[in-house]
């Protein structure tokens, strides 16, 4: 032995089977990729923590000022509003509360929801509260 550990075969040439052909470097990368022995686990991880508000039920009080605004909407030529209403959560229980603005196209009973010029529609029951200009007379 010499002066340096395997002097005497670093000049060898490289070994070929004769039986297998050689891996291509995207097989042989293949091997060291990351194994993710539960699918799908991170995301079900995420969605337990992802937090979710739950509805507030309104008052009498709050009830009659909303029947109040939706009286003035159902009178007054496509008014322009800004509701905040409750959208429920598909996974799990609770959701959020989303604002939008828009132009009153109706105020439709019988389906009891509020419709939009752009097709918007939101069920008056999920309703929190609305600002709008042409509420100025209930102050």
């Amino acid at each position: 032995m010499g002066i340096f550990p395997y002097e005497d075969i670093v000049n060898l040439p490289h070994p070929v089977s004769k039986t297998r052909k050689r891996m291509s470097m995207h097989d042989r990368a293949g091997q060291f990729a990351p194994f993710a022995a539960l699918t799908g686990y991170d995301g079900q991880v995420r969605e337990a923590g992802r937090l979710t508000q739950m509805k507030v039920e309104l008052d009498e009080t709050e009830l009659a000022i909303l029947n109040q605004q939706y009286q003035i909407l159902s009178e007054t030529k496509n008014p322009e509003v800004k509701v905040v209403y409750f959208v429920p959560d598909k996974y799990k229980e609770g959701g959020e509360y989303v604002t939008f603005e828009g132009i009153v196209k109706r105020v439709n009973g019988q389906t009891q929801t509020l419709e939009f010029t752009d097709k918007t529609s939101i069920p008056m029951a999920d309703i929190f509260s609305m600002e709008s200009a042409c509420f100025a007379l209930l102050k």
